[in-house]
């Protein structure tokens, strides 16, 4: 049973050589879209900013005794000059939007080609279950490379399952399976936070992400799952 899930895993692993060419990460596409958003809002900031400063100097109050008279403006004026800027300044909005929903959508749709791994949250732990049955709490241990999807559930109230380096964060709640994915594309440390407010201990639901090398995990995970094997042996000699 070991070696037939352990080349199941090593098979999982080596996907064709244009698999990783095909996976759309949407961390970065959540990145550059943020930096647009940044970038329409101080546009809009300015030119208001302009348009109010021309205002100011351009119908200021010269002298003490001066009284301001607003000029009249037609029903067709009116609605121009509110139809018209709004948009104007409402299309780069949309558009942005339109890039977020589509942003949404890859981000739904998860790579064939990838690892799965079960998570059951409680108060005040993060509980992780791999396809060979190790389990680990708190600590995930992925291979850089292989995109990483996390069948989700709660065991008591609703959390949050937040990483902020790979810009995903999702639900777990009791009675349903929820998921997200990241691709950890090189090895290093992540923090794993809960972004729902959960209880009194909610601050200490932390846990991490560790990217390493495929070949160092999937020694790991030889490793673990030997482990698993012989504390079931020992379990069955002692029953016995």
């Amino acid at each position: 049973m070991c070696n037939r899930s352990l080349a199941a895993l090593i098979a999982a692993l080596a996907p064709a050589a244009h698999a990783a060419d095909a996976i759309k990460d949407p961390a970065a596409g959540w990145d550059h879209l943020w930096f647009e958003v940044l970038v329409d809002i101080w546009i809009l900031g300015i030119v208001f900013a302009l348009i109010t400063a021309f205002f100011i100097i351009k119908y200021r109050r010269r002298d003490a005794g001066e009284v301001g008279r607003a000029g009249k403006l037609t029903a067709a004026a009116a609605v121009g000059w509110t139809v018209i800027p709004m948009f104007v300044f409402m299309a780069d909005d949309f558009f942005l939007a339109a890039n977020g929903w589509q942003l949404w959508n890859t981000y739904r749709q998860p790579p064939a080609d990838r690892i799965e791994i079960k998570l059951e949250s409680g108060m005040y732990s993060w509980d992780y279950t791999y396809p060979n049955g190790v389990k680990t709490q708190n600590v995930l241990k992925v291979p850089a490379g292989k995109p990483v999807l996390l069948r989700m559930t709660s065991r008591d109230t609703i959390h949050s399952h937040f990483i902020p380096d790979f810009r995903v964060k999702e639900d777990s709640m009791p009675g349903r399976v929820t998921f997200l994915w990241f691709y950890p594309q090189k090895p290093g440390e992540h923090i794993v936070t809960c972004a729902e407010y959960c209880g009194i201990m909610h601050s200490y639901m932390v846990g991490k992400v560790i990217v390493v090398p495929e070949a160092e995990f999937t020694a790991w995970y030889a490793q673990e799952e030997k482990k698993l094997a012989g504390g079931g042996e020992q379990t069955k000699k002692a029953g016995a």
